[in-house]
């Protein structure tokens, strides 16, 4: 079988998309030696990705997300190399594609929080890429072999808001990743490489740790403004935010600035190597987000033995379980409330860390692949009778 991935997200340009198609396609490649695959990438991601597999072959397709050339010229592209079928990792189908393909939808988020405050666009233009966006989503929903959902929850969610057979629908969980590991004497200058509070005698003052994007759906507003609170009771306590410096962090910083919250520590982005360590000496991580298709960076936490407060938004029940502590995203004080709390109980901090140790443990990207080509092959097989 002639596989095509679209890997335009592939890597770091790609943020949480980017990590889903390169762990697919990396386990893909160790796992598949009988079909053909053909990754597609843009010029910004083409060399980051190396075959490791013969079967794998790489092809420049540096068509922007989301543009007329990539309604247009992709397809053409994709219909070149004759492929039985193609995989698209994100719901920017070309609508002119007209073979048969497999999508992966992570979230409704862009039907759950249609809001001005989510881009930098004026009004009309954001209403009118709002509704492309609606007509992309909707037609790649209907038109495709298999949808691939990340979590029950997604699935359920599309249910709920398109007419599709629920059959057709698959749900593959994803994973998180072993970053790693530093020597213990490499810490203090890490820690001081980013800001973070190290004294003179190279101890690491205790923080709270939040990792990911700032889009308003991920809350960092209550987030900063419950930290505010325990803050007057605790000033040596910290408040870590990481993730790439742009917009939605600057407005942030405004934030901060605007409503003189003391020791917010923006770090921008840190790569692998040294978030293992920021992980690891993190008093807590904290994630209060209002909507989620699946939740990585709380898995990442409890891979390094960090105890996870979270919102109580119903995908991160499914996927963290019994393994952190819950609060109601939506009200300010009662997520410094569940931070105090689990702050003050030393005892439920290490139970929530040995639960955390068990909980990553269901959740592996060998397996997300092993069932993603169970879908590839079932797909082909049932077309072949």
């Amino acid at each position: 079988m002639r596989i095509g991935i679209d890997a335009r997200f592939y890597g770091s340009i790609g943020k949480g998309l980017g990590r889903y198609t390169q762990k697919l396609i990396e386990n893909l490649e160790k796992i598949d030696t009988q079909n053909d695959y053909f990754v597609f990438l843009r010029k910004e991601n083409f060399a980051e990705y190396q075959p490791a597999n013969n079967n794998f072959q790489k092809v420049l397709a540096d068509y922007r997300w989301y543009t007329f050339a990539e309604q247009i010229s992709m397809p053409e592209l994709l219909k070149e190399y004759k492929l039985d079928l193609v995989h698209f990792p994100h719901f920017n189908v070309p609508i002119f594609y007209r073979k048969d393909f497999v999508v992966t939808i992570h979230d409704l988020i862009l039907i759950h929080f249609p809001t001005l405050r989510g881009t930098t666009l004026n009004p009309v233009m954001y209403w009118l890429k709002f509704a492309a966006y609606k007509l992309a989503i909707g037609s790649a929903i209907r038109r495709a072999k298999k949808i691939i959902a990340v979590s029950d929850f997604t699935r359920q969610d599309i249910l709920n808001h398109y007419r599709v057979d629920p059959q057709k629908i698959v749900r593959t969980y994803e994973a998180c990743d072993d970053f790693c590991n530093i020597s213990d004497s490499d810490e203090p200058a890490i820690m001081r490489k980013y800001g973070l509070p190290v004294d003179n005698c190279g101890i690491i003052k205790p923080y709270l740790l939040y990792v990911g994007n700032p889009y308003p759906h991920k809350n960092l507003e209550r987030l900063i403004r419950s930290f505010k609170q325990l803050q007057a009771a605790d000033k040596d306590l910290f408040l870590a935010l990481v993730g790439k410096d742009d917009y939605f962090y600057q407005r942030l910083q405004c934030l901060v600035k605007a409503e003189a919250v003391k020791n917010v520590i923006f770090l921008g982005y840190v790569p692998d190597r040294d978030l293992d360590i920021i992980y690891k000496k993190a008093k807590l991580y904290v994630f209060p987000s209002l909507y989620e298709g699946f939740g990585i960076p709380p898995l990442e936490a409890m891979a390094k033995g960090v105890p996870v407060a979270s919102s109580d938004h119903p995908c991160m029940m499914e996927v963290l379980e019994d393994s952190a502590c819950y609060f109601d995203a939506r009200n300010v004080e009662k997520i410094a409330q569940a931070i105090s709390q689990l702050l003050g109980d030393e005892k439920l901090q290490q139970e929530l860390i040995e639960k955390g140790y068990k909980q990553i443990q269901k959740y592996s990207w060998k397996k997300m692949a092993l069932e993603t080509l169970e879908i590839y092959n079932g797909l082909f097989d049932a077309k072949q009778k």
